[in-house]
């Protein structure tokens, strides 16, 4: 027992000295002395996007689902401008299926203002609807010229089809992102950092969906764009601290806690995965105050769940990914030594 407590303490301050060699002297922050902490917080967040998605459900874009969309020009009218929520709100009273509206503005100016119309439900738009909608339109706003762009439908077989297609997509760009990271960290435990990378790809995913939950937004092709661009961006993070770790390795000696060299490869590229992140975030808020003062709802709907990504992509590959990696290591370690 007397045995066991030197050697803890032997242990306890080896590290406080590597972690001085090693890190310039600059603090080393105790990430994995902290998972319970990053643990219970992320925990929370996905409890609380579960109590929501049972409130809110889940609601899929037309693309998936099967629908019809009809996309009208208007002009605004200073003495007669359109009011967004009365627009919905009279459109709806037209038709028994449920609607969804997007507005958007065309910034070279070639037909104004325009509005998309969502039907849920219908697998074709029939001409007499369209035009019936156009007329109601006109005589309802006389002065802000409404008329028709466009008009698509899409079929639920066709819609449920494409939805496979994207989550097949994502499942095979997971499995070959951990078939590579497998590989190319065979030295610190290629199969565990592959796995743990694994989950905190799930984690990054999960926060964007319960985005998409919380905001009431549907599931269209820009959920699966960001997904798999989400992926790769926390993927890069991943293999950046897991690089710096196979590197610490060498230099501490396979001896030396596993979580200390954790510690010291995430302190050691800490500033550089927050600038990453920063100037990343920073663009893209740029990219979604622009899209908000133009109104252009496609690309509101794909720089706000980016946004949640790359701040869930920092996070889970220091906090969650790396912590997880090491409760492997230690209870790998421990089975070995246990026979």
């Amino acid at each position: 027992m007397k045995n066991d407590v030197n050697t803890k303490a032997e242990v306890q301050m080896t590290n406080q000295e590597i972690s001085e060699k090693f890190n310039g002297g600059r603090k080393v922050i105790d990430f994995v002395g902290k998972k319970k902490i990053f643990f219970i917080i992320s925990l929370a967040i996905i409890g609380i996007g579960i109590i929501c998605n049972f409130i809110f459900g889940t609601t899929l874009d037309i693309q998936f689902s099967g629908g019809a969309t009809l996309t009208f020009s208007y002009t605004e009218d200073a003495d007669h401008p359109v009011d967004q929520g009365e627009l919905y709100d009279f459109i709806q009273a037209k038709t028994t299926d449920r609607i969804t509206t997007s507005f958007s503005t065309d910034l070279m100016g070639n037909t104004g203002n325009n509005v998309s119309v969502q039907f849920s439900g219908n697998d074709s738009i029939e001409t007499d609807i369209q035009k019936n909608l156009e007329s109601d339109l006109k005589a309802q706003y006389p002065d802000n010229n409404f008329t028709t762009l466009e008009a698509n439908s899409f079929d639920p077989s066709m819609g449920f089809s494409f939805l496979l297609k994207c989550l097949a997509a994502v499942a095979l760009a997971s499995v070959l992102m951990v078939i590579y990271v497998t590989i190319r960290f065979k030295k610190i435990g290629g199969l565990s950092a592959g796995m743990m990378a694994l989950v905190a790809l799930f984690h990054d995913v999960a926060m964007i969906y319960f985005m998409y939950v919380i905001f009431r937004m549907p599931i269209d092709s820009n959920f699966i764009a960001v997904v798999l661009m989400i992926l790769g961006y926390s993927l890069n993070d991943t293999i950046v601290i897991y690089d710096r770790v196979r590197e610490q390795r060498k230099l501490m000696g396979r001896k030396t806690d596993v979580g200390t060299v954790f510690n010291v490869s995430a302190s050691k590229t800490l500033k550089r995965t927050i600038m990453t992140s920063v100037t990343t975030f920073t663009a893209i808020l740029i990219v979604y105050i622009l899209a908000y003062v133009f109104n252009i709802a496609s690309v509101k709907g794909f720089a706000l769940p980016m946004m949640i990504g790359v701040v869930s992509g920092c996070y889970s590959s220091i906090c969650i990914a790396g912590p997880l990696w090491v409760m492997w290591q230690k209870r790998k370690a421990a089975k070995k030594a246990s026979k």
